[in-house]
């Protein structure tokens, strides 16, 4: 096998041991390639550019590991270019439609406004495409080589993956592949296939007059108030009573509260039984039960001439075509890849950071497992892992929700009720004082033992998503009722009610 060696600045005529000692002492750029079937090799190879996957690579290029990333799409991963970023353009433009109910209320003439989803789509999408160039740069500046195309597992004796027909391999391999969104077969719900997915919502060419999205997480929320507030008619179906139920309940319920008072019609209780094409567009006959009747009967409705039917009924992992199985990493039973608290699965040198774990479906938490892995790997911090409590998350609902830390719920199941005191409280934020349109902010806060360690935060409220990095920090460093009460408020905010709560 003939071994390549690649360096910025070769020298000659130096004696051998030295020549590869001094490689290896800096970490540098260490491939082979065999004649007989191009095989290269790297110290820190990534199946997956998006958040996690990019992070790690990023990290570990810094700490002198040679590094590849291989990308079967757009670099950037679900958050760039089909989540995070794209949503949060489109709830930016949710919010503007919202603030122009409100003018008048704070003395504008506002006359003949008109929206254009097709230029919000052409400059969101621009946006994306510009995120993808920087993606590449940044990776081409820190000299990590871009690998285009589906990675999958061989049977080498080694970890080794082949796209397009190349092998790489590397003594440490990261899985960071992501997730997808959940569909369902027509053989499931008969004319399945005639509706969307959250993909499929960042590919609509125009507002829809008339939505049905399912599902009660964060993504139909989102979703639901999005098209409702830029002014499409929204129907929103949910298997139970509320949404967002694995949240604290006062947050479900004051969600739900929230979502049927600003427009959206919500079916509880029901299941989309088929779809159909018609004439008109598509008509969804839905299943509804009644929880006060003990009988399975159930009522039949139809919701007629929607435009558009997006299912936002849970994610997958992209796990299916890796064959990670070859390698003996074992997954569970929806194909999420086993790892332990240091990202570690169950092959030694096969690690998987992000959503293809499974747990805290979140970009910032999958930028930070990887990071941290790089960390552990290349500068020798074997201690260095990701701390997965008290992670802070939002929903860019209308108004958005700020949580972080556990549940009541949560809460009295681990400590015991006795332990356990809550602070609540809901207000009229002062933005509302002038409107006809009112929303409230609602607060939480969840204490366990003598001290009242802060141990839960919940609201939902104007300015929520903004407040809550500073309370995630106190309540990360382990911030106390007391601590709380110590601090000055600030007025006139929604803020200070969390340090004035009694």
């Amino acid at each position: 096998m003939a071994i390549i060696i690649r360096t910025q600045a070769p020298r000659f005529l130096v004696f051998k041991d030295q020549f590869f000692s001094s490689f290896r002492r800096h970490g540098l750029i260490r491939r082979s390639m065999s004649s007989v079937m191009a095989t290269e090799r790297f110290d820190f190879l990534v199946i997956g550019g998006g958040s996690g996957g990019l992070a790690g690579a990023r990290r570990a290029a810094e700490l002198g590991a040679a590094t590849a990333v291989i990308e079967s799409h757009k670099l950037g991963g679900t958050c760039v270019n089909v989540g995070c970023v794209p949503k949060k353009v489109m709830w930016n433009a949710a919010v503007h439609a919202e603030l122009l109910h409100d003018h008048s209320d704070y003395g504008y003439e506002v006359e003949n406004i008109r929206f254009s989803w097709e230029t919000l789509k052409a400059k969101r999408d621009a946006y994306v495409s510009h995120l993808n160039r920087i993606y590449r740069n940044n990776l081409d500046k820190a000299k990590i080589q871009t690998i285009q195309g589906h990675a999958r597992f061989t049977s080498d004796p080694e970890p080794t993956v082949e796209v397009n027909g190349r092998k790489y391999t590397a003594p440490h391999i990261l899985i960071a592949t992501g997730g997808q969104p959940s569909v369902l077969s027509d053989a499931e719900v008969p004319g399945a296939s005639l509706g969307i997915t959250s993909d499929g919502f960042f590919e609509l060419e125009s507002l829809p007059k008339r939505s049905v999205i399912v599902g009660a997480g964060y993504i139909a929320v989102e979703i639901a108030g999005i098209l409702s507030t830029l002014g499409s008619k929204t129907s929103l179906i949910i298997r139970q009573t509320g949404v967002l139920r694995t949240f604290d309940n006062f947050i479900s319920t004051n969600c739900t509260k929230e979502l049927q008072n600003s427009g959206v019609d919500i079916w509880k209780n029901s299941q989309v039984k088929s779809v159909c094409k018609t004439d008109k567009g598509l008509e969804v006959t839905l299943t509804t039960k009644d929880p006060e009747k003990k009988s399975d009967e159930e009522k039949i409705n139809r919701l007629q001439e929607v435009d558009c039917l997006l299912w936002a009924i849970g994610r997958q992992p992209n796990t299916s075509g890796l064959n990670v199985g070859e390698m003996g990493v074992d997954t569970d039973e929806r194909g999420h890849i086993v790892v332990d608290e240091f990202q570690n699965t169950t092959r030694q040198g096969i690690y998987a950071v992000g959503d293809v774990c499974g747990k805290a479906l979140l970009t910032p938490v999958a930028i930070a497992a990887g990071r941290k892995l790089a960390h552990r790997l290349f500068e020798g911090k074997k201690d260095s892992k990701l701390d997965y409590s008290s992670i802070p998350t939002v929903v860019f609902s209308h108004p958005p929700i700020g949580t972080v830390g556990l549940t009541e719920e949560e809460a009295v199941k681990t400590r015991g009720k006795e332990n356990v005191k809550i602070y609540k409280t809901s207000f009229t934020p002062m933005y509302h004082a002038l409107t006809s349109r009112k929303s409230q902010c609602i607060m939480k806060l969840v204490c366990v033992g003598k001290e009242e360690k802060v141990v839960g935060l919940h609201m939902q409220g104007l300015g929520c998503d903004e407040m809550l990095q500073g309370f995630a920090v106190a309540i990360k460093i382990g911030a106390t009722k007391a601590d709380f009460d110590k601090t000055i408020a600030i007025h006139p905010t929604s803020s200070e009610e969390f340090v004035t709560m009694r």
